[in-house]
């Protein structure tokens, strides 16, 4: 299936607003942190299931394979 790139951006941009604010970051760390690494292009690839998840749920999908690609939040 496919996705409108434009909805796929407006969410990456709401879910890093929800992992600075939960991690106490700028929206530019966060941002930084999660393209660094691989969460942005995790969540375009999974697009499709990710979004259907509670943000909640969706930043700790995030913070989680952040982790294990190296990160330490």
């Amino acid at each position: 299936m496919t996705y409108n790139t434009r909805d796929i951006i407006e969410y990456i941009i709401a879910l890093v607003n929800e992992f600075a604010k939960k991690f106490g970051l700028s929206d530019k760390q966060a941002y930084r942190y999660i393209r660094i690494h691989k969460g942005v292009a995790f969540i375009e690839q999974n697009y499709g299931i990710i979004h259907t998840l509670d943000f909640n749920e969706a930043v700790e999908s995030i913070a989680l394979y952040c982790r294990r690609a190296g990160g330490k939040l």
